[in-house]
């Protein structure tokens, strides 16, 4: 999952720097999203792994 932040960071970095506002801000928005995700697993996968012992 952090590869796809990577990948979306990167895409939304070239899209800022060639002029593409559009996709460089939707480009953001998606790892923003996939960012949330991945913390709010990471968490819950905290949680039940303090819950197992």
């Amino acid at each position: 999952m952090i590869r796809w932040i990577v990948i979306f960071l990167i895409i939304a970095l070239v899209a800022a720097v060639l002029g593409f506002g559009g996709i460089a801000e939707g480009a953001a928005d998606i790892a923003q999203i996939i960012f949330y995700i991945f913390i709010i697993l990471l968490v819950i996968s905290l949680v039940m792994r303090l819950l197992r012992k």
